[in-house]
């Protein structure tokens, strides 16, 4: 596992297993301090980062005989005024389950929690989904409800 120093971000893969869930939890959450979100955007952050990873662990690679990675990246954009969080896998990518061993709210919940949510197929054509989740830091909230 290659990762970065907090201050600069996270660059991070681990395997897809349930046990890192919380360890990839903790790990963005430490960013997300160090760049100074508000304890209420770290809540939100950190609901829709485990319920990326969760889904990576449930869906993405279950047809396969072991588990691939979960690739995490954590950027500070735009001179500090969000959060750019991606989770990514290279599993069989997203599609219908019907024997799905979760409730089936999951996206709805990142799409509720991040400020904005963006999926998409594995850039590099070996399959996989991109789960891209922005946050808006508090400075940027409170100018943009003060314009």
């Amino acid at each position: 596992m290659a990762q970065a120093n907090a201050a600069d971000g996270l660059d991070a893969s681990y395997p897809a297993d349930p046990t890192q869930v919380a360890r990839i939890r903790r790990a963005v959450s430490a960013v997300a301090i160090e760049c100074g979100v508000d304890a209420k955007t770290q809540d939100r952050v950190d609901l829709a980062v485990s319920e990326a990873a969760t889904n990576v662990v449930l869906h993405a690679y279950r047809d396969a005989r072991t588990a691939g990675p979960i690739h995490v990246t954590v950027t500070l954009l735009e001179n500090g005024r969000f959060l750019d969080i991606v989770v990514s896998d290279r599993g069989i990518g997203m599609s219908s389950r019907t024997d799905s061993p979760g409730m089936g709210v999951g996206l709805a919940l990142m799409a509720h929690e991040a400020d904005r949510l963006e999926i998409h197929g594995g850039d590099d054509g070996g399959g996989g989904t991109d789960v891209c989740l922005r946050f808006a830091l508090a400075s940027d909230v409170s100018e943009s409800a003060a314009a």
